[in-house]
Parts: structure tokens; sequence; C-alpha cells
């Protein structure tokens, strides 16, 4: 049987308003991100699961404990953290001015002082511009083409393991993984260029078979419109 898979970043974070790079380190949602979740809870309150993950990141486990407590079809137990759906590492980076991060990555990449990441991305392809994050990073820590590329394999593959038999289930991340995933699974995209940044709260859809295979089919859409 396959299994559908509700996708849904996490609410808007302090980092997030502050426009500082976010991703293994964590910052508490906002009010505003908590009241924006509070309407993708209820979108999907009548929607069964037959489970709910995620990340193992605080702003993505109590954005899965609103969808949890707002749903009134579904039965769900202890929610499972699974670190392979963090956020994409950034390394030295996170928690510096996004801009300035974007630009210190451009000039990695040998493009100039390029502040518009879609712009970079679009130059370069996706994963030249994970190894430029790696190669810009004083300490080389930040996740490159092959790590995140891994990654993403096996977050596919612990979840095949784990939602074997369920029809539907919910799974809390992160909008540069979510879209990283989408750019690599998604027939809309072309696997190298930029595509647009998921917003917080909202909900992307795969598809996991039955043989392990996974396509996005629907990419960072509004709760209520699902």
């Amino acid at each position: 049987m396959a299994t559908e898979v509700y996708f849904v970043r996490h609410g808007e974070t302090m980092f997030n308003q502050l426009n500082k790079v976010q991703g293994w380190c964590d910052s508490p949602l906002t009010v505003k991100g908590i009241n924006d979740l509070k309407i993708t809870a209820q979108a999907l309150s009548q929607v069964h699961f037959d489970d709910m993950y995620s990340s193992d990141l605080k702003r993505a486990i109590d954005t899965v404990h609103l969808m949890k407590a707002a749903n009134q079809v579904s039965e769900i137990g202890k929610i499972k953290k699974l670190p392979e759906f963090r956020e994409v590492f950034f390394g030295s980076f996170e928690g510096d001015d996004i801009e300035e991060t974007w630009k210190q990555i451009a000039l990695a990449a040998g493009i100039g002082p390029e502040t518009d990441v879609t712009k970079i991305i679009n130059q370069v392809g996706i994963y030249e511009f994970r190894e430029a994050t790696k190669k810009a990073d004083p300490r080389h820590l930040a996740e490159n083409k092959k790590e995140l590329d891994e990654r993403m394999v096996r977050a596919i593959s612990v979840l095949h393991e784990l939602a074997a038999g369920d029809k539907r289930i919910l799974l809390v991340s992160h909008g540069d993984f979510i879209k990283t995933l989408a750019i690599k699974y998604w027939n809309q995209s072309d696997g190298l260029h930029d595509i647009i940044f998921p917003n917080n709260g909202s909900v992307t859809r795969g598809i996991l078979h039955e043989n392990g295979d996974f396509e996005i089919v629907d990419y960072n859409v509004d709760a209520e419109n699902m």
C-alpha cells in the first residue's frame, strides 16, 4: 500500500523573524508562528492520519504537537522524532545574518557578492550552491551535496520502514529540507534550479510507494486548499 505523506513546515520562529540562518540551531516559535499554525491545524483537523512524526528540533516538535492536539479524527500515540528530517546544516553560519551568509557563499561560488539566494542557485545550480556553502564555511562543517543527498535518501528509507501499512501520515520538517526534497523528487522541478521556498505552516504532499519509491505531488500548499 502506498502511503500519503503530509509534510508541514514548522511555524515562524524568532530567527525567521530576525532574518538569521537557522539550520540545526533552534529558536522558539513566535506568537505569529503559533497563530498561523493554529490555522493549519484547524484545516487538517478532519484529516485522518495513522501516525505523526517530526524532526528532532524543538520548533518542529512544538509544531507537530499543535497538529496532534487539534486533530479530531486520529488516534496518535507518542510522537517519534526523526533526526534524518532536520533542517539543512549550515555549519559556522548558524545564527548569522542571512544576506551576509548568501554573500559569502556567492563569493565562494565565484559569482561576486550576491545576496539573493535564488539568483545564486539559478546561476550555479543547487548542488554547486551546497559545495560553495561548505567551502565558504570557515570550519567546513556545512552539509554539501553528497552529505545532504545521502541524508535525504536515508530519511525516505527510514520513513518507508516506519510507515509500512499506513495510509496517511503527517511529518513536520523544515523549509530548506522540504524545498531540497522537492527539487529532487517533484516532477515540476528540473532537479537543478531553485523553486519557491515553502511558507511556514504550509503543506507539501508526497507519495511513498510500497516499493520504496518516493515522489512529491503537491508543494507549498495552504492547508485550507489541500
